[in-house]
């Protein structure tokens, strides 16, 4: 495998900006393109805004990479050794970004795309050497949160597959390997479906924002942040485990429990999702918010590592070899 020294970034917003971050932290040279070159400033302010939550976690970087950023799609393409697409959530906009990298990018290097639902078979359709396009959808803060979805296309090689999961690895990643493609891969459908539920309970006026939010904040959240729904369940199920639990929940049972489809929209419901959402933001700007966010999930990874669990298990893994 090619040494990855330098990553290229196609698409500076947030979750390109976080993948920089990420990436400098950890010595990596990092070439971002934008067509825009205000984009540059907007990329370095978040990259600032991103660093003493990666120092509260990680402690001070032995080495920090290079910035550069460019609006020339082919000098980004051309150098890098590695290349994450963030463009924005538009299916032909990033079809066209993955055929013009391909064009100039060399042959062995992979190209992840940030997508977060996308099948990656579309993303590498028109590209010469589609075997080395890859789904590495990654969570925001994308400079905290371990988790990427590898997704392979119907053309990608077990070989690149192999490469870009060494690479996530590489960068502090914890890789979640999907068998094959599928809409919105693993997290986003489960986020989606919460989701759905959440505004039709907002749509007939049940709870408000802040209540709907508390219902997880105060309960299976703090379950779900390091044991899932699956084992959450089988330890709900008492000293059978799952097998009990199928016993004394019979899941073919048809409760009317969900509404699964989304709300039709109105007016209404926008009013009580923006205003609940103001509401509970306190006056609170959003960077003050992200803040906090990112100070609760330092101190709740470095908690992880201590019981070696979760998130966690990926610190100690990196702190380790540093």
């Amino acid at each position: 495998m090619t040494n990855i020294t330098t990553v290229g970034i196609a698409g500076t917003g947030l979750i390109g900006a976080g993948w920089a971050a990420r990436l400098l932290f950890r010595g990596f040279d990092v070439v971002a393109y934008d067509v825009s070159p205000a984009a540059e400033s907007k990329l370095k302010a978040q990259i600032a805004t991103a660093w003493p939550s990666l120092e509260a976690l990680l402690g001070k970087p032995k080495k920090e990479g290079r910035l550069s950023f460019t609006t020339d799609l082919g000098e980004m393409a051309s150098k890098a050794h590695f290349i994450h697409e963030a463009a924005p959530e538009r299916e032909d906009l990033k079809i066209r970004l993955f055929r013009e990298i391909d064009a100039v990018a060399a042959p062995h290097v992979v190209i992840a795309s940030s997508s977060s639902g996308f099948l990656p078979t579309n993303l590498q359709s028109e590209c010469r050497h589609p075997e080395r396009v890859v789904i590495g959808h990654p969570f925001n803060p994308v400079y905290l949160l371990p988790l990427v979805e590898l997704v392979p296309g119907e053309k990608t090689s077990a070989e690149a597959m192999d490469r870009a999961a060494a690479y996530f690895e590489q960068i502090g990643m914890h890789v979640l390997r999907l068998k094959k493609e599928i809409m919105g891969y693993i997290c986003d459908r489960l986020q989606e479906a919460l989701w759905r539920e959440a505004l039709h309970i907002l749509n007939k006026d049940i709870g408000t924002t802040g209540d709907i939010d508390d219902s997880i904040v105060y309960s299976a959240g703090m379950r779900w942040a390091f044991m899932g729904s699956f084992l959450t369940y089988h330890l709900a199920g008492g000293p059978g485990g799952m097998r009990d639990f199928i016993k004394q929940f019979d899941p073919t049972l048809e409760l009317d429990w969900t509404d699964l489809k989304f709300p039709k929209w109105n007016e209404k419901l926008e009013k009580r999702l923006v205003e609940g959402c103001e509401a509970q933001a306190g006056g609170r700007t959003v960077a003050e918010i992200e803040a906090k966010r990112n100070a609760v999930l330092v101190d709740m990874m470095k908690v992880f590592q201590k019981h070696q669990i979760g998130a966690g298990l990926v610190l100690d893994r990196e702190l380790g070899r540093n």
